[in-house]
């Protein structure tokens, strides 16, 4: 987005920024201008991140400090599945 486009969207919000503020004083605040006047600050929003995104800077990875899980290669131990049961299978084992 050029400067052009940047200056001109601005404008634009701020003109229909102007007109919701007429409807509000006309209508009072029913939920139709609030839904309006909502879109008109999301917009302004928008507008700024896409300022943002067009600002060339140098942008680095947040920092993460990670921690590192060893899953051993043993079998688990059989008294961690006692009494367990698999969910639509029947169970864990056969019950006589």
């Amino acid at each position: 987005m050029t400067s052009t486009e940047i200056v001109e969207l601005r404008r634009v919000i701020g003109q229909m920024r102007h007109c919701v503020s007429s409807l509000r004083a006309k209508y009072g605040d029913v939920a139709a201008v609030q839904r309006l006047a909502n879109d008109v600050e999301r917009m302004d929003i928008d507008a700024t991140e896409l300022v943002d995104l067009s600002t060339p800077r140098q942008r680095e990875a947040p920092r993460v400090e990670r921690e590192v899980v060893v899953v051993p290669d043993t079998p688990y131990d059989e008294s961690l599945w006692k009494d367990a049961d698999d969910e639509g299978l029947g169970g864990y084992r056969h019950r006589t």
